[in-house]
């Protein structure tokens, strides 16, 4: 079926429901950012595939809402399909909401597990929702299954914490609200509490289920297929009760008494099961705030898996500037994407990547998600620029860089300054010094200033969460314009990636992963408060041909020189000889 042919489909079904609109948002029951492919009907619907977006169909209208991220490669995938774009991102688009509010009389029908407690009852203030799904009885031909991978455990040498541990401190803080349950549906939140892991979803080892928590009980719902003796074994020996994973819904019916769930996360045909007679406790999971403070054992996890990953990018880039192109052969984004896995796969205890790799060659690189296939994608020849945005999940940690090189010929001097402003601004987020109780939204001016003296921006988040050999994008923390009310905490990691866009041109974007830590008092602090900064975990050197040095200050110039240092001491051992003397190269020092 064509997108035409589904959006005509789902229409007949709207008219035998009585709907006057119907939406279909790029979420699964889980509210997981990357999803198995069986829930991705928001890309089946529309024909667009980007990772952020949600369908409106009407009678007589189907419009797509996405992100800045997605607009370009929104604007090609919607080509003859009818579904006009909407620009989320941009000043004047109204929410999905407003829209429908103000465009739709009459009933619009959601599948309440692919909508949040918090959204159900947003949307459900503006207009008249109808709980029902459309998509499964259309969505017949070619629907992958839910995946049946098995559940393995995760030692707690790389966890630093054991399953007992983490349970209990759960269920003290279902004794300090008073409750009897905690629900909960995040696989990451799931997967970190058990100390299990699996290959359900493309880039993030978690394993598709659900979880109830009580005060002497534990029981995850997941398929038991997924379960092989060892991994019953586990389960048993740490006492978490196991039930099929469609059971939920009744056992979440049995609850009685006082029922903790988070609304951002929990969806509302889990909400609607609970009976009518708990008292229930909207709240942000206790799961996800401890699960972002990462322990020292899995912090030094990270370290472990930075040193692996640069060494991997030190042998790519190596080839990609000695020998990628000798004796004229010919690369594709796509070869470039496969050889970094190539190097990123001989790493110690390499699992995956943590996300698909983004190499945009030239205007790509502008296109802020930009995702090449083997069938689509750009000739690289050894001039102009490259953004190459990767990373990889070793069970020591998850790792996410970014780097913007310039393989050859001149380099436009824009081309310079815009590659500097965006290094300035990545290298002031690093060297920031706080107080603690400071959100991430309050230092997110920071990587900005100097394109903003330019009267340059972006439309995307300066910093995300990073997961612990879970997902590559995790919260509560970030750095952007929201205002995110969650402050940063010491072990809390974020990414630090300002970037520059020039569409047809190239884009450029900076990115390290940092992770807060005590920062040193100074003399000339004058009140007793506690002081954080930042650590940069990531270990891989800058393209410093690219950068405008009028532009550079001493104190950014030996920050730089520093970082050198240092990404040569712990990666040089990795490598053989001729891959540390290219590195030495690379990591040479700025003279001032």
């Amino acid at each position: 079926m064509t997108v035409l042919d589904n959006l005509a489909a789902l229409r007949g079904l709207m008219r035998e429901n009585g709907l006057s609109a119907y939406v279909v948002p790029g979420n699964d029951p889980h509210a997981s950012e990357y999803m198995a492919s069986h829930w991705c009907e928001m890309q089946w619907l529309s024909g667009f595939q980007g990772e952020s977006g949600t369908v409106v169909v009407t009678m007589d209208r189907a419009l797509l809402w996405t992100d800045s991220r997605y607009y370009l490669q929104a604007g090609i995938e919607l080509k003859g399909s009818s579904i006009e774009l909407m620009r989320e991102s941009d000043v004047d688009c109204p929410s999905v909401v407003d829209w429908l509010s103000e465009h739709v009389e009459g009933l619009v029908g959601v599948n309440p597990e692919m909508f949040s407690v918090n959204d159900f009852a947003e949307w459900s203030e503006k207009v008249s929702l109808k709980s029902i799904d459309l998509i499964k009885p259309l969505w017949t031909e070619g629907r992958p299954a839910i995946p049946a991978d098995k559940l393995y455990p995760y030692s707690a040498d790389f966890a630093g914490e054991t399953v007992e541990s983490k349970i209990a401190r759960m269920r003290e803080q279902l004794a300090k609200k008073k409750a009897n349950a905690m629900i909960v549906s995040a696989l990451d939140e799931i997967a970190w509490l058990l100390n299990i892991r699996g290959n359900d979803v493309e880039y993030n080892p978690v394993v598709i289920s659900y979880l109830v928590l009580e005060a002497d009980k534990c029981t995850l719902f997941v398929d038991h297929a997924k379960l092989d003796s060892a991994a019953q074994n586990y389960l048993d020996f740490n006492r978490i009760d196991v039930q099929p994973y469609e059971a939920v819904f009744e056992y979440i019916r049995s609850l009685n008494g006082t029922v903790l769930y988070d609304g951002a996360k929990v969806n509302e045909a889990l909400f609607e099961a609970v009976p009518e007679g708990c008292k229930k406790i909207n709240t942000k999971s206790p799961i996800l705030i401890d699960k972002a403070k990462k322990n020292a054992v899995e912090l030094e996890g990270e370290r472990i898996a930075m040193r692996q990953d640069a060494a991997a990018l030190t042998r790519f880039f190596k080839w990609l500037e000695e020998e990628a192109f000798a004796n004229g052969q010919t690369q594709t984004e796509w070869n470039l994407m496969e050889k970094l896995h190539e190097f990123r796969a001989k790493g110690e205890n390499f699992v995956e990547e943590s996300f698909g790799t983004i190499a945009g060659y030239k205007g790509n690189g502008a296109i802020v998600h930009y995702a090449a296939t083997k069938e689509n994608c750009a000739e690289v020849k050894p001039e102009g620029m490259l953004l190459l945005d990767s990373g990889g999940q070793y069970l020591d940690g998850t790792t996410d860089i970014t780097r913007t090189v310039w393989l050859g010929g001149r380099i436009p001097q824009q081309a310079k300054l815009d590659y500097t402003y965006v290094l300035k601004g990545h290298i002031a987020l690093q060297r920031a010094r706080f107080p603690k109780g400071t959100r991430g939204n309050q230092l997110d001016a920071l990587a900005k200033q100097y394109m903003w003296e330019a009267g340059i921006t972006f439309g995307h988040g300066t910093g995300h969460g990073v997961g612990h050999f879970l997902g590559c994008h995790e919260g509560p923390q970030n750095v952007r314009t929201d205002n995110n009310p969650t402050a940063l905490e010491i072990g809390h990691i974020i990414s630090d990636e300002p970037g520059i866009y020039r569409t047809g041109q190239w884009g450029i974007r900076t990115e390290n992963l940092i992770t807060v830590i005590p920062a040193k008092q100074t003399k000339a602090t004058t009140t007793e408060d506690e002081w954080l900064t930042f650590e940069t975990l990531t270990l891989c050197f800058y393209d410093t041909n690219l950068i405008e040095m009028s532009l550079m200050t001493e104190d950014e110039i030996d920050w730089i020189n520093a970082y050198h240092v240092r990404v040569y001491k712990e990666v040089s051992p990795l490598l053989n000889e001729a891959e540390r003397a290219y590195l030495a190269k690379k990591c040479a020092a700025i003279e001032i």
